[in-house]
């Protein structure tokens, strides 16, 4: 009997898969979220779940550029990698439907979340300060914690970045609602009230 319910969860959930691959069209799912959130690890098996490619924007930007990200920080600037970095975001935005992980820092571009509110769905991945520390302490490829505290500059980050993250969740949920037709049935609902 077990199995006739996993069969049947496994059906139902492959239908609501295939739903979302077909609402999303020719729109990508842009992940974003501060460093070590958890982007690139929910992209790919997010993108495996939907059958999508998968596409890291910092990796794009390494190959566009023939240089590691902590490069092109060293010898260009921040500056000149977030403009390399909205170029790029562009370009892959344009081949969608995918699962896109962006760096912490391209969502804080007003041009790069006007490309993603156009072309894609964004989804904020969101962790508590001590989880991004133990996250980003594995790896020193992160050139805006190089030379720094880190606990002092991730503060600093969540301060600035997550209202910029915060004001687009409420869209996504209207949106994904609308397209899912959540709010027409609430909205039916509430007629029916108002009959009454």
């Amino acid at each position: 009997m077990s199995l006739g319910l996993t069969e049947h969860r496994k059906d139902d959930r492959q239908e609501r898969l295939a739903q979302i691959r077909e609402a999303l069209g020719p729109r990508s799912i842009v992940l974003i979220g501060l460093m070590g959130a958890g982007k690139t690890a929910v992209g790919r098996r997010l993108a495996n779940r939907l059958e999508l490619p998968f596409i890291d924007a910092d990796t794009e930007i390494e190959v566009a550029a023939g240089a590691s990200v902590s490069e092109i920080f060293a010898e260009h600037g921040e500056s000149y990698f977030r403009q390399g970095e909205r170029k790029v975001i562009k370009r892959l935005l344009e081949g969608g439907p995918q699962v896109l992980a962006t760096g912490g820092g391209a969502y804080m571009s007003p041009e790069t979340r006007a490309t993603i509110k156009a072309r894609g769905l964004s989804v904020w991945l969101k962790a508590d300060l001590k989880v991004l520390l133990k996250r980003v302490g594995r790896r020193d490829s992160r050139p805006l914690l190089a030379g720094g505290d880190p606990e002092k500059v991730m503060k600093k980050l969540i301060e600035e970045r997550y209202p910029v993250y915060e004001v687009i969740v409420g869209a996504v949920i209207d949106a994904l609602a609308a397209k899912l037709g959540c709010t027409a049935k609430a909205d039916k609902a509430q007629g029916r009230k108002k009959v009454k």
